[in-house]
């Protein structure tokens, strides 16, 4: 069952099942640092080398402060999974470079706790915030990219609905390395455009 409540009302949240989503805050600096310091060598493999500070409080609060003013001009969206009764950060879905008139597209990325895989969740959250952005916020295109040894996020997005467009050379440095990724894309057949 998704249940949306109004951006408007600022309290953009969406639940799904067991699960809530909602947007990270600047109260979260705590939790989102002990989320990637818990899974610092989980996630190492997929992902940018990371300075020090993004593993610390401190590090993330300035972070946050930087999340606030782009969730502010609607230019980004830093979602955190959570099971409901909890405030432990067990998963991020980040819409960035959003194009609005005439591109109406994004791109997503994604990340879940170790000890939270295999059980459905980044699927059936990955399709809310999806469908969040096609629906509240107007998107056409939600664009994500994964390396094609990455079999879980190829059976994620595929399940979501992504579909791939095309392949691309030493196309992001992850792990201090430039490799190549699997170019999807996934339409919102129901389109409208916002209102002015």
């Amino acid at each position: 069952m998704l249940l949306f409540h109004s951006i408007i009302n600022r309290s953009p949240v969406i639940e799904v099942d067991e699960f809530k989503v909602r947007l990270i805050t600047s109260k979260d600096a705590r939790q989102i640092a002990a989320y990637y310091q818990r899974n610092r060598a989980f996630l190492q493999p997929w992902e940018p080398l990371r300075e020090e500070a993004f593993f610390t409080e401190a590090g993330w609060e300035i972070r946050l402060a930087q999340l606030a003013e782009l969730h502010k001009h609607k230019l980004a969206y830093y979602f955190v999974l959570v099971k409901k009764g909890s405030d432990e950060i067990c998963g991020v879905i980040n819409f960035s470079n959003l194009v609005r008139h005439p591109f109406h597209a994004c791109h997503v990325g994604y990340s879940l706790d170790e000890l939270c895989q295999g059980q459905g969740m980044m699927r059936k959250t990955l399709k809310a915030t999806v469908e969040w952005m096609f629906e509240q916020q107007h998107f056409h295109r939600v664009m994500a990219a994964y390396m094609p040894r990455n079999k879980k996020s190829a059976a994620v997005l595929q399940a979501v609905g992504f579909e791939k467009e095309g392949e691309a050379k030493d196309y992001l440095l992850i792990n201090g390395l430039w490799e190549d990724h699997i170019l999807t894309a996934c339409i919102n057949p129901n389109w409208t455009p916002p209102k002015k």
